[in-house]
């Protein structure tokens, strides 16, 4: 498999989806499976979905969503109830329809010669990562991780890490599982002692920050996915917009994944909830 079965696929389709299953996985925490063939076919790890969620004037804006694995005739997206999109996406019941648009946006670029990936996930960073680990996997990279949460209920797709990663290694701000304290001292000593050849990173934009300077210290490439309120998703808007050292660029069309070293840190803007 070439780096390229990673990448972005065709362009964008509109599609009718119906929910399978949306199941609480964590605290706050939901897993939401939708029946989508047309976007399950397309869909490359890191991409995204933009979801019409209800009618009505609260929901004019669709959200955006990373989709967290894909097989078959369907997606799954992991989401946390946050604002009054998420909270009305929790109460969604299986044979509900809504539309989505998708796959949108760029995912991970692995280069072929990566034999090592190290997966750094914190809190609902996982959601992301989880379909890159499979695909990584099936293709023969090793694949470590380093994960964290506020607390053990927190880790979520913590046993998909496990089934496919040869390391996992946990830290929770409570101490409730793992090693206590944040998931950058866990990245900082798989570094170290795995030497991977590429990291990947998905969660709080300071912990996102914290192991891209870790990873440039140590001289291994690093991928961000930066994590933006979106309104149309297509690039028109410019409201998730993401400054880097070529210019204010997209996160909806140029990211969500970024190459860690092109970031602007001090100019990122702080991405809102919805």
């Amino acid at each position: 498999m070439s780096c390229a079965d990673l990448d972005a696929g065709p362009h964008p389709l509109l599609e009718r989806v119906e929910v399978l299953a949306n199941d609480r996985v964590g605290a706050g925490v939901g897993l939401l499976a939708l029946r989508a063939p047309r976007v399950a076919a397309a869909v490359a790890p890191g991409q995204f979905v933009h979801l019409r969620i209800a009618t009505g004037s609260d929901f004019l804006l669709r959200r955006p969503f990373s989709v967290h694995r894909a097989h078959g005739e369907t997606i799954e997206i992991l989401y946390q109830v946050l604002g009054r999109g998420t909270r009305e996406l929790a109460d969604r019941a299986r044979g509900d329809v809504m539309d989505a648009i998708g796959p949108l946006g760029r995912g991970w670029d692995v280069p072929e010669s990566a034999g090592h990936v190290l997966l750094v996930a914190g809190g609902l960073g996982a959601a992301p990562l989880g379909m890159l680990a499979e695909r990584l996997a099936a293709r023969g990279v090793a694949v470590s991780v380093a994960q964290g949460a506020p607390c053990a209920e927190r880790l979520v797709a913590r046993e998909l890490f496990e089934s496919v990663a040869r390391r996992v290694e946990v830290a929770t701000d409570d101490g409730s599982a793992g090693e206590p304290g944040f998931v950058t001292l866990v990245s900082r000593r798989l570094l170290e002692t795995e030497r991977p050849d590429l990291v990947c990173v998905c969660g709080p934009e300071p912990m996102a920050r914290a192991v891209a300077a870790q990873a440039a210290e140590a001289g291994v490439t690093c991928r961000v996915s930066l994590e933006r309120l979106m309104a149309c998703g297509i690039g028109a808007c410019l409201s998730c917009v993401v400054t880097t050292t070529g210019g204010r660029k997209r996160a909806c069309v140029d990211g969500p994944v970024f190459d860690a070293g092109e970031v602007c840190w001090d100019g990122a803007e702080v991405p809102p909830r919805h």
